[in-house]
């Protein structure tokens, strides 16, 4: 059994959790210049950020992770997450993006259907950002970096700033993983993929609580 607040930490942790009402999140960041081929495939987790106090105390849990996409219905893409705290591996598969006519990535509950935020990039499509939300007393944002490969250039470090002061947070409040370990290894079909695309060499990134399991 994963420990008390683990399961909100695993990025795009909240975003299955019941107590996340849904709700409309304003116009998502346009990737009508991006394909469905650009989204999909492996992602390394780089850094996240967060309004709300437990989930920014919960970044600071996750050594490494990854995230892969792949496609599934219509223009519904299937995640599969993955995420190491501490000296676990949990898994969850139960977030999908939703690609909209125009040119929008919505981040939604795969059964429910909800929207819990949205999916775009930072100037480079070697990046994946993750604007997620979620509803308490008011509503609070987080930011999910995710890349090809570990580590981002200065440039993108900036971009994520810039993106994490939006939210009204510091570039200080940006938590980036340590990358310590190497608990959560990708799967053969994950690994062929990455091998085909030419990405970088990792591991494994955040899940979530309800549906989340133990490698």
């Amino acid at each position: 059994m994963a420990p008390a607040g683990v399961s909100a930490i695993l990025i795009l942790t909240a975003l299955l959790s019941a107590a996340a009402a849904p709700h409309k999140p304003t116009a998502p960041p346009s990737l009508a210049n991006a394909t469905m081929p650009w989204l999909l495939g492996m992602w390394q987790y780089v850094a996240g950020a967060a309004q709300l106090p437990q989930h920014l105390l919960e970044l600071l849990l996750i050594d490494h992770g990854h995230l892969h996409v792949e496609p599934s219905s219509g223009q519904e893409l299937l995640i599969t997450q993955h995420v190491a705290v501490g000296d676990r591996c949990l898994s969850n598969n139960s977030t999908s993006v939703h690609l909209g006519a125009n040119g929008t990535a919505l981040l939604k509950d795969a059964k429910t259907q909800h929207i819990l935020g949205m999916v775009t990039k930072l100037s480079s499509e070697d990046t994946l950002l993750i604007h997620h939300h979620v509803q308490r007393e008011r509503m609070y944002s987080a930011l999910y970096l995710y890349a090809r490969n570990r580590t981002v250039s200065s440039t993108q470090q900036d971009e994520l700033g810039q993106h994490a002061e939006s939210l009204g947070l510091s570039r200080g409040a940006v938590v980036y993983a340590p990358w310590r370990k190497e608990l959560c290894q990708p799967g053969e079909k994950e690994r062929m993929e990455e091998r085909k695309d030419g990405g970088a060499q990792g591991t494994a990134l955040p899940s979530t609580p309800a549906g989340s399991r133990q490698q």
